[in-house]
């Protein structure tokens, strides 16, 4: 799993993350980054240009999302008083990281 980097924004909550990622592939890509964030799968979703899983991580409900045109994968949540939970998990990306 190649990471080039990995940014939280507070503001939309959510964790960029910049990597190679073919679209094809995308299932191996997020499989490897579900288990590297400890995190089960509990919903896959696809469409001509875009996947979107839902993950789960101790409770918490988490969607990761690619986009093959922007070239842009993130993980989201959906309530502020989880934010805590994308810091955490941006910590267990930094090994990943290609610097």
């Amino acid at each position: 799993m190649n990471i080039e980097s990995a940014t939280l924004d507070r503001e939309n909550l959510t964790l960029l993350i910049s990597a190679s990622v073919d679209f094809e592939q995308f299932g191996d890509f997020a499989e490897r980054l579900a288990a590297a964030l400890d995190c089960q799968v509990r919903e896959r979703q696809w469409g001509a240009d875009r996947h979107q899983w839902l993950l789960d991580f101790e409770g918490c409900q988490l969607c990761l999302h690619y986009e093959f045109y922007g070239d842009i994968c993130w993980l989201s949540i959906e309530r502020q008083d989880e934010f805590d939970v994308l810091v955490y998990l941006h910590s267990l990306l930094k090994p990943y990281i290609q610097s």
